[in-house]
């Protein structure tokens, strides 16, 4: 959409719109500056100051039209920032075609003969799509396969908690049975009945209790077969608990939780976050972080810490919004602070580095 110039009253203005000039008084100095979101306070201030009416900007530059609007020494210093984000898993249409195709067998034939081999082949190519470019890194954004939440969810746990396992070191074997494991980490759900399962409203504390069975009804579908270590198995029931004891299904303390459960469960809290549902909006991936860091008394604190380490947030050469109305490049991720990027501001051609500058500490992306 192309950006247009528009002359409104300050009788008009809501908030949240964007100025397109700057506010000064009589002396020059800048008091409201060109292209910040007015709040209550702006308005409320234009209004008293008797100014009939200001310019503001209506809709968003396209990518052309916002790199055309970019100064050449703003470029030469976005160039000479930048720092490549380290490689993110990248699943191609046929790669995806293939998981969803997968996944959806095994959630809907839990007692075919070849349920452990096709198990098997989907976290091969998951594990081949890992291994293959080096893979360290996850953009959440990425990943979808199906449209049909349950099966896009364990494929998204699945890939989460494989490059999890990597940051932990485990070895390839490790690795893709923990793969396995997020596959199937709701598998029991295919023993709840749908109006259940797909339920648009609030489950009543029956239809929860139900719902909350499905990690022993997935530990069961797996024993029952034979053929998968109890790692896994571990892994499919215990993804619920929690290392302060409050989980489910059995309350297990935080050295009775099998390592693989441990990282299932911070994938599984992120991924259920920032996914749409019938019955909520998801979160936008930032806040979702934030809730997650908040859950230290909950979930197992190396797991967490591998994970807010490979989750890429805002990739470089993104275009974020910054809290003082700025558009900036991300031209640095980091590590320690996926949410906190190096980032240069389009119009000022400063960089910011929001994680260490202690001169950006008010400034949040937006």
């Amino acid at each position: 959409m192309a950006v247009k110039r528009k002359f409104i009253s300050t009788r008009l203005l809501k908030e949240g719109m964007k100025l397109d000039q700057a506010i000064v008084d009589s002396t020059g100095r800048s008091l409201i500056e060109k292209g910040a979101y007015l709040d209550d306070f702006h308005i409320e201030y234009l209004q008293g100051k008797g100014i009939g009416g200001v310019y503001i900007q209506e809709g968003e530059p396209d990518a052309d039209e916002l790199e055309m609007q970019i100064p050449q020494f703003t470029k030469e210093l976005i160039e000479k920032s930048r720092v490549n984000d380290p490689v993110k898993v990248q699943l191609t249409e046929s790669v995806r075609k293939r998981v969803g195709e997968g996944i959806q067998f095994l959630y809907n034939n839990t007692d075919a003969e070849n349920f452990s081999e096709a198990t098997d082949n989907v976290a091969n190519e998951l594990m081949k799509t890992i291994v293959d470019n080096d893979a360290v890194a996850i953009d959440i954004s990425m990943l979808k396969v199906s449209d049909e939440y349950t099966f896009k969810h364990s494929v998204d746990v699945a890939t989460m908690a494989m490059i999890i396992g990597k940051k932990h070191g485990l070895s390839d074997k490790e690795i893709h049975d923990l793969g396995i494991a997020g596959l199937l980490h709701d598998v029991g759900k295919s023993k709840i009945p749908n109006e259940v399962l797909n339920k648009a409203g609030r489950l009543t504390d029956n239809e929860f209790a139900l719902m909350k069975q499905h990690t022993l009804f997935g530990f069961e579908i797996l024993k029952n077969r034979k053929e998968f270590p109890e790692s896994i198995m571990l892994g499919v029931l215990q993804h619920h608990e929690k290392i302060n004891g409050k989980g489910y299904p059995i309350g297990s303390s935080a050295d009775k939780i099998h390592s693989y459960a441990k990282i299932i469960s911070v994938a599984d809290i992120y991924d259920a976050l920032v996914t749409e549902r019938p019955y909520k909006s998801g979160f936008p991936k930032g806040i979702a972080i934030e809730m997650i860091m908040a859950m230290t008394d909950e979930l197992d604190f190396d797991a967490l810490k591998s994970f807010l380490s490979s989750v890429i947030l805002y990739s470089v050469d993104s275009i974020i919004q910054l809290s003082n109305g700025e558009k900036a490049k991300v031209v640095e991720n980091n590590p320690e602070n996926c949410l906190r990027p190096k980032v240069v501001g389009l119009s000022s051609g400063k960089l910011y580095d929001l994680a260490n500058d202690i001169t950006c500490a008010s400034l949040i992306i937006q």
